[in-house]
């Protein structure tokens, strides 16, 4: 509303559509490059131009003119408005002032423009040189006891040529304290898959897509998260294939969607329906699903029926007899009970599976985002191999990650537990001996932090600061540094939560050119499904006291290690060479780099079970055992509600766009919370009241959110849903997956109490 008042409205529409059309058209208008934008558009996701600086979808090689989605548009609107951040506006707003301001506030004033250092004595940033800026880090450094006295994070923005290099001077600087946005999303991918398959990566490309028969989208909110997999989805819908879309939370685009680059659907206001079986789960319900379907299986196996892939089992797996134990022990009323669906609809889903011959299953933070989210990764592996769904066309798993480069971070050597193949190579090529000792993840910095025995903060890209759990005490650690820094294209609440001395140090964005003394550069992606893209910037910066981040982070190692055996000098003007390095430490996959790069589409890096061959120590897939069907502790408290946090359609990660979530009908208003309405009615609320919500913890801490209005939504029974970053206050740090690390957002114990009572 043109007042800005909070208002509720359901939203009866298809997704995407006329919708997507005008929203992209306002954001566009919002920061003053319709005709820029609308230039930079017709580079995005083409080959020759730049990659989209929001989510990790491919692109495909049957190119359309325009490859972007309304999402992707908004991305590249904030990232090329007019608006800036400069010296006068830090002169006019003390940290203290603009910590009162809202994210979405913050993130409308605009591109940083040049480094800025905090002074105490003013509470205010004030101009600094980039000389000064790295001479202060490199004292900061150098000053430590020990290098694991320094955290380094990394945002999924961060091209593989700044990753690698990151990688080697914080590895040459002693520590593997590797904090990684990966961590909070899909670390169960990279920890839980391995055991499985022998990779930490999906199996599936996207021409896989278009011969599956039958695609399974779990705990993902593709219209909002990845849209622009919602073509792939609508091409199978129109082939027959079936779509079971399981969640929590009915999500507008896996109902119903419109194409906006369909003419004639946009003409005829047309639709194509997609889901054919919408899973209505209880929140943490997907492993009982799961079990439920692989028990058919088993017991259909039993009765004389050929339902599993037994030649692929015999030849290429083990363990399933274990498996089949573990689930034919699995209790029917319990199965339902747990994941809140009848066991008629598990049947129909576990037929839907059966006949298909090629199966996708793509799945997001709603399956990992548990206490037990890389055990429940497992699990999908699990059903896939019963039936041989993978190394074959149209069949694989299918991790849907989020920022646009955080999987290919990952393979360039962010990770706080390297293997001992990869540190070998490390020092045959550059010459120094890595360190061995694992590192830290993002949970274990900040408890480094917490115990004081983290000093320095170092963020390449991102918001760590509102992406963590228990933000109050957060906030308090990251104040205990003595410097932080935070590399960025635009002003966010992690440069006002900082240390004693602090940075903000401004980096050229994906969308615009990168020249230095050797000429133009271009930088290179690895997208959700392995494959490697060069993207190379269209519009010219937005100041010329911006660096890119391989400059960055070279004079970052060179003010930090004045001894270095690394020549990074080198590497600031030709990024050529940094390639070259990359194809000597990972021969396996990255030979022959520098050709291979130039293909207009790039290249795919190698995934061995897409042909049938097991990375792991025996050589086969595992069936893996995950014992009952809670991939969270049970809570026993009868007020008990599970909270997943999730995220509107006008935001990226912790990037506002706006105060609204068109598909959920909210409008100008981010404190919400999504309640079924028996819930509501069993604790005798009226709807639209403003409430708390408070954890259910045994720490001592009490963690609560207050003022949110509830609203009646959809959810399952026992279940309510509300905004990240708004409501991490709620996610105790120490609620997380212990083998990845990953905070368990997507399950948090909550009670609702009465503002009164509050």
């Amino acid at each position: 509303m043109a007042d800005g008042k909070p208002h509720y409205k359901t939203y009866t529409q298809p997704a995407g559509g006329w919708g997507a059309a005008a929203a992209t058209a306002k954001v566009l208008l919002e920061q003053s490059v319709v005709t820029k934008g609308s230039r930079a558009l017709l580079s995005m996701n083409q080959p020759g131009g730049f990659k989209c600086p929001s989510c990790a979808f491919p692109d495909p090689d049957h190119r359309k003119t325009l490859e972007f989605c309304e999402n992707g548009v908004k991305a590249l609107a904030h990232e090329a408005t007019r608006s800036r951040v400069t010296r006068d506006f830090f002169a006019e707003h003390s940290v203290a002032e603009l910590l009162e301001q809202s994210d979405y506030w913050l993130e409308m004033q605009g591109r940083l423009t040049e480094p800025m250092r905090y002074d105490a004595a003013t509470d205010h940033y004030v101009p600094c040189s980039w000389d000064d800026a790295f001479a202060l880090i490199g004292r900061h450094l150098r000053a430590l006891a020990s290098p694991h006295e320094a955290e380094f994070y990394t945002s999924g923005r961060t091209p593989n040529e700044a990753a690698f290099l990151y990688a080697i001077f914080v590895r040459e600087f002693g520590t593997n304290n590797f904090p990684d946005c990966s961590n909070m999303c899909h670390e169960p991918t990279s920890r839980g898959l391995p055991s499985s398959i022998g990779v930490g990566k999906g199996t599936v490309v996207l021409e896989d897509f278009a011969q599956a028969e039958a695609i399974f989208v779990i705990g993902q909110n593709t219209g909002t998260n990845s849209p622009r997999m919602m073509t792939n989805l609508v091409e199978a819908r129109k082939r027959g294939v079936p779509i079971v879309a399981v969640n929590p939370m009915p999500e507008r685009a896996l109902i119903r969607f419109t194409e906006p680059q369909d003419v004639v659907q946009m003409a005829t206001f047309g639709s194509t329906p997609i889901a054919s079986e919408f899973v209505h789960i209880r929140i943490g319900g997907d492993l009982a699903l799961l079990k439920g379907m692989m028990k058919v299986m088993f017991e259909r196996e039993a009765a004389g029926e050929a339902i599993l892939d037994r030649d692929f089992i015999a030849a290429h797996t083990s363990g399933v007899e274990a498996l089949r134990d573990d689930v034919l022990g699995e209790d029917w009323a319990e199965i339902v009970e747990v994941s809140g669906i009848s066991e008629e609809q598990i049947r129909r889903c576990a037929e839907i599976y059966i006949r298909s011959g090629a199966t996708i299953i793509c799945y997001g933070m709603g399956i990992t985002q548990h206490q037990q989210g890389s055990r429940l990764v497992q699990q999908v592996a699990n059903l896939l191999l019963l039936r041989g769904n993978f190394g074959k066309p149209g069949a694989g798993i299918s991790p849907i990650r989020g920022h646009s480069n955080v999987q290919g971070d990952r393979t360039v050597g962010i990770d706080e537990k390297p293997t001992p193949a990869y540190l070998d190579r490390v020092r045959e090529v550059f010459g120094f001996e890595p360190p061995r000792r694992h590192g830290h993840h993002t949970v274990e910095s900040v408890e480094a932090m917490k115990a004081g025995t983290a000093k320095v903060f170092i963020g390449l890209g991102g918001n760590f600061v509102r992406a963590v759990p228990d933000t109050e005490q957060a906030y308090a650690a990251m104040r205990r540094l003595e410097l932080t820094v935070g590399i960025a294209t635009k002003l966010n609440r992690g440069h006002l939560v900082h240390g004693k001395d602090a940075l903000i140090l401004p980096v050229v964005a994906r969308s615009e050119h990168i020249r230095t003394r050797a000429g133009e550069q271009f930088v290179t992606i690895e997208d959700s499904m392995s494959n490697v893209t060069a993207s190379r910037g269209v519009l010219e910066p937005v100041s010329g006291d911006l660096l890119p981040e391989v400059e960055i982070v070279c004079r970052m190692a060179m003010a930090a290690l004045p001894a270095s055996r690394v020549d990074w000098a080198s590497y600031i003007d030709d990024y050529g060479r940094i390639r070259d390095k990359i194809a000597e430490t990972y021969p396996e996959l990255y030979a022959g780099f520098a050709e291979r790069i130039t293909a207009p589409h790039g290249f795919h890096l190698d995934i061995p079970p897409r042909r049938r061959v097991w990375p792991t120590p025996d050589g086969k897939a595992n069936f893996l055992v995950f014992a009952g069907l809670h991939p969270n502790t049970p809570v026993d408290d009868p007020a008990m509600l599970r909270l997943a946090t999730v995220r509107s359609h006008d935001q990226f990660n912790t990037t506002i766009y706006s105060n609204s979530d068109r598909y959920r009908g909210v409008y100008n208003d981010r404190m919400v919370l999504f309640m079924n309405e028996a819930d509501r009615l069993a604790r005798g609320l009226e709807a639209g009241t403003r409430v708390t919500l408070e954890t259910i913890s045994d720490d001592g801490v009490q963690r609560r959110v207050a003022g949110l209005t509830i609203l009646d939504y959809p959810m399952p029974r026992g279940a309510v849903a509300g905004y990240y970053p708004e409501l991490n206050p709620l996610l105790p740090l120490d609620y997380y997956d212990r083998i990845s690390g990953t905070p368990a957002a997507k399950s948090v114990p909550v009670r609702v109490v009465p503002n009164a009572a509050a």
